[in-house]
């Protein structure tokens, strides 16, 4: 199984990145996919699922609005959109996949794969 994150990087406050997951190994579509993030000095954190039927989707409350998740069941991949970033959105952020609701993935962080994560710096 591997999960790999691209597009990470540097950004300033207000700007914007696309993290994408790519995904082997499992049957992508019989899976919930999400994103995880870690910042400095902080738990890791649920930031936003989507789930494998019905496209059912989870937010954190401080993205809501800014961020958006999708996946391509074709391609086995997942992507973040992520605007209007702010300093605080700093920090590795995971792809996950598990076999549980959009929900709990995001408020519990159920999951069964994990990826390596990808560094996201939002300059002040």
């Amino acid at each position: 199984v591997q999960l790999v994150e691209s597009g990470g990087g540097l950004v300033r406050t207000g700007g914007s990145l696309r993290l994408s997951c790519t995904t082997s190994g499992f049957d992508f579509p019989d899976y919930t996919v999400g994103w995880f993030r870690q910042a400095p000095g902080k738990g890791r954190e649920g930031v936003a699922c989507i789930s494998h039927t019905a496209g059912i989707t989870y937010y954190e409350d401080s993205v809501k609005g800014r961020f958006s998740i999708s996946r391509d069941d074709a391609t086995s991949t997942l992507s973040l959109r992520m605007n209007a970033l702010r300093p605080e959105d700093t920090g590795v952020y995971y792809c996950a996949a598990g076999v549980t609701t959009a929900q709990a993935m995001g408020e519990l962080m159920f999951h069964d794969y994990l990826g390596q994560g990808i560094q996201v710096t939002v300059s002040p």
